[in-house]
């Protein structure tokens, strides 16, 4: 196996371990470590869990520290994410990697926040250590698309979900649709694929006319682990908000309603049953989508997805908020009555490097249309 190819082999199982702290390290950044030793041979490994505070680099060097500190002399560290060189909950990882004499680090990618970008490569040079930089690069970045955009612009990363036809449709003509009850485009395989992006986000986003027509109750129904509970965040802004919808009545602190609306009464009726409701200024008599985004920013989410009407898909695209959309295409074709996806953009909506994966007889389109990390900075 050549050098190349041993780093790549390590590299990804490093990213195995950091797919073990999605939905557990928000909001951190998933992170996986391996420690071999001068031979090659592994000697510990590890990954990021918020609650359990150690970041992945300090659990894999305790694993390897039973086996002595000769045998980590002039070891490697493979990381998903370049190692932290600053103080904050933890001490800075670039510390324990120097303190244990380890010859060579590789990190898949530099950190996404300028501030800090390249300054633990930095500091591991100036100790010593030899550095590799972009092993498996495009794979770790994947990984941390939402804490890339958090870190650089204190929003969430916005993951666009849309079921709709072969022509674009997302529901039948109106009157065709019985309201308070879903209308399913796409087969069980596809929309079984919803749960999974779900469990990966920190908050689900929603507006009221889809609460009104399908009565949903956005909750994470993926049997997976996380440390928080997903956030659902309904867009109201005359506070239409039924108090016997399912999302209402399954409300456990996890729902909160953005409103330009000055009922106070209504307020008092959805908080007393646990909905958290946040009232915004109005920007066109609606509620301003990108205030809504930078309070969740502050509250440390950082990917949302949304699953909206015609109106809020539009309006998502159109102010460029939008930084991943995953699309479940139907083979059928509704017509032009039917409700579309969207309506009125001004400009395409160019895609590329698009993935294909079927589900059924439905197909399932992805698609990155703004890169939330920086440009590539060589390490």
């Amino acid at each position: 196996m050549s050098s190349l190819e041993q780093d790549r082999y390590w590299m990804e199982r490093a990213l195995e371990l950091a797919r073990l702290g999605i939905a557990m390290c928000s909001p951190n950044p998933v992170v996986g470590c391996i420690i071999l030793d001068r031979a090659g041979q592994l000697l510990g490994q590890g990954w990021h869990e918020y609650d359990l505070l150690d970041h992945a680099e300090v659990i894999a060097l305790k694993e390897a520290s039973q086996f002595g500190s000769e045998r980590l002399k002039g070891g490697t560290a493979y990381v998903t994410l370049e190692p932290c060189n600053h103080t904050g909950r933890t001490p800075p990882c670039t510390g324990a990697l120097i303190a244990a004499g380890l010859g060579r680090v590789v990190a898949a990618t530099i950190d996404p926040n300028p501030s800090v970008a390249g300054h633990g490569l930095d500091h591991l040079r100036t100790a010593g250590l030899q550095t590799t930089v972009g092993v498996c690069e495009k794979e770790a970045r994947r990984l941390n698309e939402g804490f890339a955009h958090w870190s650089q612009h204190k929003r969430p990363f916005v993951l666009m979900k849309a079921a709709m036809t072969l022509d674009g449709r997302i529901a039948p003509p109106p009157g065709q649709h019985v309201l308070h009850a879903p209308y399913w485009i796409t087969g069980e395989a596809a929309r079984g694929a919803v749960q999974p992006l779900r469990w990966q986000a920190d908050a689900v986003l929603t507006g009221i006319g889809t609460v009104l027509a399908d009565d949903p109750t956005l909750t994470d129904r993926s049997g997976l682990r996380r440390r928080r509970p997903l956030l659902r965040v309904v867009l109201d802004s005359a506070l239409r908000m039924p108090l016997d919808s399912k999302m209402v009545l399954s409300a456990q602190n996890d729902l909160v309603v953005f409103t330009v609306s000055q009922d106070d009464a209504r307020m008092s009726e959805l908080r007393q049953r646990g909905v958290r409701v946040e009232v915004l200024p109005a920007e066109a008599g609606r509620v301003p989508l990108g205030r809504v985004l930078d309070q969740l920013g502050e509250e440390g989410i950082l990917t949302l997805l949304t699953e909206t009407g015609t109106r809020l898909n539009t309006a998502l695209l159109a102010g460029g908020l939008v930084g991943r959309v995953h699309l479940f295409v139907s083979p059928q074709i509704m017509g032009s009555d039917a409700v579309p996806a969207f309506m009125g953009l001004a400009s395409a909506i160019r895609m590329a490097d698009m993935e294909v994966e079927r589900y059924g007889n439905d197909l399932g389109l992805c698609s990155l249309l703004r890169d939330p990390w920086p440009a590539k900075q060589e390490g």
